[in-house]
């Protein structure tokens, strides 16, 4: 068992693939085998997390997730704990290996309840066995919505309410495995209290790491992950997705110079002519980002600001007409702040650029027009990278969906708009997915809610581009800028706001 933390990759699997291997483990080993090795890891974290714990309630579903509860119930039972069990099921309709570990803590001696004792507090620990990866939140018109029943529904609501830390068995029970929402009738109820502060939330994944764990509302949900691939691995079964690990640190030959590491050039930013809202500070941000990333120069052509010749802050910037710039031999960033004016030049940016980052108002003026995406998927043809950074509306956009649609299987969105434009794309949010045409995707496993504020994103872009411009593929870049991008958001210091222009300075190439 170990600790899952951002300093390595990890192979994701999602349902499909671990009940594959699962089978194919139950297959070979004697029976009841897997539960019970489940049974005694979640004993073992549960007693790590919780020493000092005088009761433990269990909540187990009437499967195998809630067998797994069962077996560790016993094993905590007899270690001396208070140990207080809610089962859902009934002898006479488990699963063998389910009523096997009824027998066992029964046997024990554990106390059967119909709900959580009244006396938690918040040194003793709650147990999630209720689902695992027993559900879906795609949506099915043809079947109506099933609510859960009375008992299920109280005992999600007493985890959620629960004064101390909850261990979830797998995964948090309601959640997708596959993409990190919600099944319809399982999401917590928001208009439940909660205590503050919130207790902490770990979630023990047993055989494979799932993709839902690390994206949309799973990372809210999971809290800190853990992983027990129960002696079991997966040989035959490649991964589904990727959980991104850092960058390998390149060393910079000292017989080097500014020309070395490429040169990046912003375009962006509507002057207040247009409608009168100026938006220069957004193609700033993407190009001090790209500065501190590690390009050898920055040019920026703000549309519209004929008046700004220097920016006095950042001097290394150098400000150049957009007909100025030499895009055939330059990483371009196109879109932050543009606006509309941002519709004059895009023609040229995409047919000319040799490398090219499209964010914000580049990516609204391609989705409803189908000339400029033909001329994304283009670039393609000739080997011209092309990176796409958009937030889950500007993703619903150039894919004629919805946000929630987007939101809903974030993995399979990021694939179908890196299939559509043949790129690159970066689907940002909780848990931001990388995806590329015939490649495993890949999640972030980075950031917090800090960089919920204005201009992180156009940061992101410049980081993004400096990357390609030093060198990197277009999904090396993507991945590695993301990560940075993230990395910096976690070590922020907690007593300071997080601002984009502070952490444009921070980030390190």
């Amino acid at each position: 068992m170990h600790r899952i933390t951002p300093d390595q990759p990890h192979a994701l699997f999602n349902t499909a693939a671990t009940r594959r291997i699962e089978h194919a483990a139950t297959a070979a080993l004697p029976p009841h085998t897997l539960m019970q090795r489940a049974g005694w890891a979640v004993a073992q974290l549960a007693q790590a997390l919780a020493p000092h714990a005088r009761t433990v309630w269990i909540a187990c579903g009437p499967g195998n997730n809630g067998g797994d509860g069962l077996e560790a119930a016993m094993h905590l039972q007899r270690n001396g704990r208070r140990v207080v069990v809610t089962w859902l099921g009934h002898p006479d309709r488990a699963p063998a290996d389910a009523k096997a570990s009824w027998q066992r803590a029964q046997a024990a001696g554990v106390q059967w309840a119909d709900a959580a004792p009244d006396d938690l507090s918040p040194q003793d620990l709650c147990i999630d066995a209720l689902l695992g990866i027993g559900v879906s939140s795609a949506a099915d018109a043809s079947k109506p919505t099933r609510q859960p029943d009375k008992r299920l529904r109280a005992c999600l609501d007493a985890l959620q309410r629960s004064p101390c830390p909850v261990l979830a068995v797998d995964q948090p029970s309601g959640l997708d495995a596959d993409t990190g929402q919600y099944a319809a009738g399982l999401a917590p109820d928001a208009g439940r209290p909660h205590h503050h502060p919130m207790p902490a939330r770990h979630t023990l994944s047993l055989l494979t790491l799932k993709p839902g764990l690390f994206t949309a509302a799973g990372r809210d949900a999971a809290g800190q992950v853990w992983l027990d691939d129960l002696g079991v691995r997966p040989e035959h079964e490649p991964p589904n997705a990727w959980l991104t690990g850092p960058a390998s640190a390149t060393p910079r030959a000292h017989a080097s110079h500014k020309g070395s590491y490429g040169d990046v050039a912003v375009v962006g930013g509507e002057g207040l002519a247009e409608r009168g809202m100026g938006m220069g500070g957004a193609a700033l941000l993407a190009a001090s980002a790209a500065l501190h990333s590690g390009a050898g120069r920055v040019l920026v052509a703000l549309l519209d600001h004929g008046h700004l010749q220097l920016d006095q802050q950042q001097p290394e910037l150098m400000l150049r007409r957009f007909d100025a710039l030499d895009l055939e031999h330059l990483t371009v960033v196109c879109g932050c702040g543009g606006g509309q004016a941002i519709g004059g030049v895009l023609a040229d940016v995409i047919t000319r650029s040799a490398q090219l980052v499209l964010d914000a108002d580049a990516l609204n003026t391609i989705a409803p027009n189908a000339a400029l995406q033909a001329l994304v998927v283009a670039r393609s043809q000739h080997g011209l990278p092309t990176v796409l950074t958009p937030h889950p509306l500007e993703a619903a956009r150039l894919l004629g969906l919805t946000t929630a649609e987007v939101q809903a299987d974030r993995l399979n969105a990021a694939q179908q708009l890196a299939a559509q434009f043949n790129c690159v794309a970066v689907l940002k949010g909780s848990g931001t997915v990388i995806a590329a045409p015939e490649r495993i995707p890949a999640i972030n496993p980075t950031g917090n809610a800090r960089l919920a504020t204005a201009g992180t994103g156009d940061v992101l872009a410049g980081m993004v581009g400096a990357h390609m411009a030093t060198g990197a593929s277009a999904l090396r870049a993507a991945s590695d800028a993301v990560y940075a991008h993230g990395l910096a958001a976690d070590a922020w210091p907690e007593e300071t706001a997080l601002t984009a222009s502070e952490l444009a300075r921070r980030v390190r190439g």
